[in-house]
């Protein structure tokens, strides 16, 4: 019966200490939790203050990329979307031209084509987009169609011609196209075809020549010159450029043409498509 009393006293005094470490965990379990919740929402302050911060970074980032991407437009993007570019021309020319882009005349030789040793070098400046077209008629100067100048005189002859140009991006400086065997060539004057009769007296009566119509719109964007020739390259001692060719920095990619033959040759029509 002691035995009894004892172990019910142990019993009870055990379930005591067991109720009031309950309470102990249970208040140790709010205060966790409240100290859990508040470094929660501590960590949970910063994360949205990195997030915020990142998200603030992320938007200045874009920005600055827009910012620099408009401050330096892509010359090739702002062609693409059908807005245009400035660009410009440098010519030189025995003896004299007029320059055309898709069919508009932009400018042409200010010395006219009888003055003698009309020699010089022009720029002109237009507004395109990519692609257009440049077209260039270019002439040696002659008397008459016999080819000839200076006739009746001791320096009677036949003349020779010799044209380059080149074509710069004023946007990027870039020189985006020059004279060269790929450009289009019609020569639509010729003579003397005999060439025997540069001496004689009368060269009108003696010297045969060959003139072709100029086709119509020859200048324009989508006149068809797949039936042209290509250009003939010179070399500066062939042409013996003068008065204004060196007041130009003529880029590698730019040379002297002219049709098959310089001399026989007195006008010719040139075509290119810059893209």
């Amino acid at each position: 019966m002691g035995k009894r009393l004892f172990l019910s006293a142990l019993v009870a005094s055990l379930a005591l200490a067991a109720c009031s470490t309950s309470d102990e965990s249970d208040s140790g379990t709010i205060s966790t939790g409240s100290t859990s919740a508040t470094t929660s929402g501590a960590m949970a302050a910063t994360t949205t203050d990195d997030t915020t911060v990142d998200s603030v970074a992320d938007t200045t980032t874009n920005v600055d990329d827009g910012a620099a991407a408009e401050s330096e437009p892509d010359a090739a993007a702002s062609e693409s979307d059908g807005s245009t570019t400035t660009f410009e021309v440098d010519v030189w020319a025995d003896n004299w031209m007029a320059v055309y882009i898709n069919g508009e005349l932009i400018g042409e030789d200010s010395v006219p084509i009888t003055t003698e040793r009309s020699f010089n070098a022009e720029t002109f400046t237009f507004e395109a987009s990519t692609p257009f077209t440049i077209a260039i008629e270019t002439k040696d100067f002659k008397e008459t169609d016999s080819g000839l100048e200076y006739i009746g005189q001791q320096n009677q002859q036949m003349g020779d011609g010799g044209i380059i140009a080149q074509v710069t991006n004023l946007s990027t400086g870039q020189i985006v196209a020059g004279t060269n065997s790929d450009w289009s060539i019609l020569v639509v004057h010729q003579a003397p075809l005999n060439t025997d009769c540069e001496d004689d007296p009368d060269p009108d009566s003696t010297c045969e020549f060959l003139i072709l119509e100029t086709p119509a719109n020859w200048t324009s964007a989508d006149f068809d010159d797949s039936s042209w020739q290509n250009a003939t390259e010179w070399s500066a001692a062939d042409v013996s450029p003068k008065d204004g060719y060196d007041e130009i920095r003529w880029d590698s990619s730019a040379q002297l043409v002219w049709g098959a033959d310089l001399e026989v040759d007195n006008t010719v029509l040139l075509r290119s498509t810059i893209s």
